[in-house]
């Protein structure tokens, strides 16, 4: 059974920045698509950004400019760099793992932006 382990997330000041991580226990490169989601409270989970195991990534139009994913196979690793930080982008941020027949969620790391 894969898992998905998310770390990085905590208070930061508007305009501040964090790296959220998602360490798989097994190899990532088996999953064809990695994403991140968040979902703030009384709101519906979305998806920030997501990338494919050839580098291809995409992102909320609420984000583009400020969040970076990547990829480490190496490290078995997701990251999202999150930069100019806003009081909307608080939320709890999961990592997803998709295959062909199955996903895979981390627990969620929280991200509170606040001065």
């Amino acid at each position: 059974q894969v898992q998905l382990v998310e770390s990085g997330g905590g208070l930061v000041q508007p305009g501040g920045s964090l790296r959220l991580s998602c360490v798989a226990s097994g190899s990532i490169f088996s999953f064809y698509v990695m994403g991140w989601y968040r979902q703030a409270p009384g709101k519906q989970r979305e998806l920030v950004a997501a990338i494919t195991n050839t580098g291809s990534a995409n992102y909320a139009d609420s984000v583009k400019g400020r969040f970076t994913i990547s990829r480490d196979n190496a490290k078995n690793t997701v990251y999202l760099q999150m930069n100019s930080l806003k009081p909307e982008d608080t939320a709890v941020y999961y990592c997803k793992g998709q295959k062909l027949a199955s996903q895979y969620w981390g627990q969620g790391t929280q991200v509170t932006v606040s001065a």
